[in-house]
């Protein structure tokens, strides 16, 4: 028996899944977290002081007041049954990354003792050497460094019966550049609060902290671990590169928000349990519209929070599913013809007078307020459009953007009808000169028009890669596995550069004799007519948007190699080093990174397809080949007419010719990385595999083995299909 049909047998007879404890979510929420609350338990009061102090006001902690919180950490965590800790950080790998040590010591006379002292806690040495550096680090140049960031508290991760203190850090090179996704993260969100704050006190001298806040949305698929282990190519990348349509996919749309097969309900219900004590605040779970695709969600967050969380919780899913006997697939496009899976990024920002900057008030002022952090948004998406893209450019996203209810590649802004009338009134004042009674007119204008939009003010547009939605703008083109860090630490650090240049715009025309209320809305007014052309209301998959797009000069940026490029223009390198985010030398080889991350996935894929179709699909359809002509030459030495097996030959003339293109592409395309394999460009070579070896082979490939899945005997086809794999019960 096939390991298709073994695995298939072995899902009818063990489905019973993991038992999962009940448990009242707020008796268990953060358990596992080191929180000031448990802090507050553990630390004297100049520990604890300079912990808050540090985490609410970003100062640094005194290495003697360290040891204290250290301390406190240690005899929390022990508490608990830790004995190992390690300092958790986010390489550009993509993943995690931890190495564990012990509390356990021996002092000179060798005595053994349990110690966590405050330089253990600050600061970790990994090997820098073995993760992408884009050039930072030679091969022997090995030292690297993560340090502690408080701002994000200490955590307990249980595996087994084991559990580790993990401490999130940064992690930097020798020489300081940022080897990670936390670092650049981190000083973007500084960048913004430093420019917002001094934007909002154009309104309220009493803001002095702007919060950017993220609400994530997981999604993913769920496939019984069997089908997946005998799917190669779900193993080594994540994805069927091979696999017919099945009769019945997502066309009867009964999936999405449809009951919760009672395996998924339990995988579910046992991972949030594990969410719960890491402090993850979720909150919705439900079907998405693929068959075997789900969605979960949080509440809001701080940003650095919510990506840590969004991390730890890919990894906590995957882990948990395996207890289940079920493997959580977070490729974007897991599966041809059926919906891609994404993470929309549910972006606003908050003051710390308890202000959501993008919601409209109840007041003129407030109103005034929400369009000038509204308006600069736009303006930033506008200017920087093709930054962002490139901070959703991977290879597995370029499967998903563009198809199945994922935005094109093309970065638009969706507002809605009513705020494009609003944004339409004061553009069309563009030949008006503001007076005190226009302000007080175009006041009260925004006070009849904005309140009454709180939240579901407008329908929502799932086309546009970045939509307002009532209250934040929700950046729908991130991928399923991306870690949430790029791309808020470039929608940060575009809006922080854009909300600077406003201050000064402002303050020029103030200077000049302007009210201040007037050199708003003129600076407003002038940066709706700059940025107009970004705004779009209608269907983003039609050819006529396409076309749109070209005529207003957006960027079309359609394959990763392409769309990284703008990380390394002169207005890119301007941006991040003027906000302290990114060096040029930290730029460029977070280009290369991705380049060399780019190349190696497709390749891969190119490896597995190769191997598949050599010695997976032919073998099969080579020997369903013999079987119709082992039957035709039967028929003829009986001595029946032609006519008799006309359908055999007619079938064994197709999949033959099938399976002479699938040998001879796939022959081709090994020649084709070949040659790609030698060129020393690294950008070049991206491109290569993307046009010589991606764009070439993959589809017409896929296409003829995808065709020999209907005519081959079911019997004999090895690959669990996607019948099997998509409708798990």
């Amino acid at each position: 028996m096939s390991l298709r049909f073994n695995a298939i047998s072995s899902i009818t007879n063990d489905s019973a899944g993991a038992a999962v404890p009940n448990a009242k979510i707020t008796g268990i929420f953060g358990s596992n977290v080191f929180t000031l609350k448990t802090a507050r338990e553990y630390l004297a009061d100049e520990a604890y002081k300079s912990l808050v102090t540090s985490i609410r006001g970003g100062k640094k902690i005194d290495r003697n007041v360290a040891n204290q919180i250290a301390n406190g950490i240690r005899a929390w965590a022990e508490s608990k049954g830790v004995t190992h800790y390690t300092h958790w950080f986010q390489p550009l790998t993509g993943t995690t990354a931890e190495k564990h040590d012990s509390f356990f010591t021996l002092k000179s006379d060798g005595t053994a003792i349990e110690e966590f002292d405050g330089a253990a806690l600050i600061q970790q040495e990994p090997d820098a050497s073995s993760f992408p550096s884009g050039g930072l680090r030679a091969t022997f140049e090995a030292r690297g460094y993560t340090a502690w960031d408080p701002s994000s508290p200490a955590f307990i991760i249980e595996i087994g019966e084991g559990k580790t203190l993990c401490i999130p850090t940064i992690f930097v090179s020798y020489t300081g550049e940022s080897l990670d996704y936390k670092a650049p993260l981190l000083k973007a969100l500084e960048a913004l609060n430093k420019s917002a704050v001094e934007v909002c006190n154009y309104f309220d001298k009493n803001v002095t902290k702007v919060t950017p806040t993220l609400g994530w949305e997981q999604e993913y698929f769920v496939i019984d671990e069997a089908l997946v282990n005998a799917r190669p190519d779900l193993v080594q990348c994540g994805r069927t590169v091979f696999g017919a349509a099945p009769a019945k996919g997502q066309q009867l749309e009964d999936h999405y928000f449809g009951s919760i097969p009672e395996r998924v309900y339990a995988f579910m219900r046992d991972y949030e349990q594990e969410a719960y004590k890491l402090g993850i605040p979720l909150r919705t779970r439900h079907n998405e519209v693929a068959p075997a695709q789900f969605e979960c969600a949080p509440i809001f967050e701080e940003v650095n929070i919510a990506v840590d969380h969004n991390t730890l919780l890919m990894d906590v899913m995957s882990r948990v599913a395996r207890r289940h006997k079920l493997v959580v697939l977070l490729h974007e496009k897991p599966f041809a013809g059926i919906n891609g899976s994404g993470k929309h990024n549910n972006w606003s920002m908050a003051t710390d007078t308890g202000v959501n900057l993008l919601a409209p008030g109840k007041t003129p002022k407030t109103n005034l307020m929400f369009l000038t952090f509204f308006v600069n948004t736009i303006k930033a998406v506008h200017d920087y459009s093709d930054v962002l893209r490139a901070a959703i450019a991977s290879a597995p996203n370029d499967h998903r953007l563009g198809a199945n209810e994922a935005p094109p590649a093309i970065i638009s802004v969706f507002v809605g009808q009513y705020l494009a009338k609003v944004l339409g009134d004061i553009e069309s004042r563009v030949n008006t000169k503001f007076d005190e009674q226009d302000e007080a007119i175009l006041k009260l204008d925004l006070h009849r028009s904005i309140p009454e939009l709180m939240l579901d003010n407008t329908d929502r547009n799932r086309t546009s890669p970045f939509a307002f939605t009532g209250n934040k703008f929700e950046f729908r083109a991130v991928g399923s596995s991306a870690n949430c860090a790029i791309s808020m630490t470039v929608l940060n650090t575009i809006v922080a550069n854009t909300l600077k240049k406003f201050k000064a715009d402002v303050d020029a025309l103030i200077e000049k004799g302007d009210k201040k209320e007037i050199a708003i809305m003129h600076v407003i007014q002038k940066y709706i007519v700059e940025s107009k052309n970004v705004l779009f209301e209608g269907d983003g998959y039609s050819e006529e948007w396409h076309h749109e797009a070209e005529r207003r000069g957006l960027p079309n940026l359609k394959t990763t190699p392409i769309a990284l490029d703008a990380f390394l223009t002169d207005k890119a390198k301007k941006l991040f080093e003027s906000a302290g985010v990114y060096s040029h030398t930290e730029l460029e080889a977070r280009h290369e990174i991705e380049l060399e991350k780019y190349i190696k996935k497709v390749q891969i894929e190119a490896r597995i397809m190769g191997d598949l179709a050599i010695n997976h699909i032919l073998p099969s359809a080579i020997k369903y080949q013999n079987e119709l002509l082992a039957n035709v030459n039967g028929l003829k030495a009986a001595g029946l007419p032609e006519s008799a097996y006309k359908s055999q030959l007619a079938v064994l003339k197709e999949v033959s010719e099938h399976i002479q293109v699938i040998h001879d592409k796939v022959h081709a395309m090994v020649e084709a990385r070949k040659v790609a394999n030698n060129i020393d460009n690294t950008r070049t070579k991206a491109i290569a595999y993307e046009s010589q070896v991606k764009a070439t082979f993959f589809d017409e490939i896929r296409y003829h083995v995808d065709k020999l899945e209907h005519l081959v005997d079911d019997d004999a086809w090895t690959l669990p299909k996607y019948r099997e794999m998509l409708f798990l019960r």
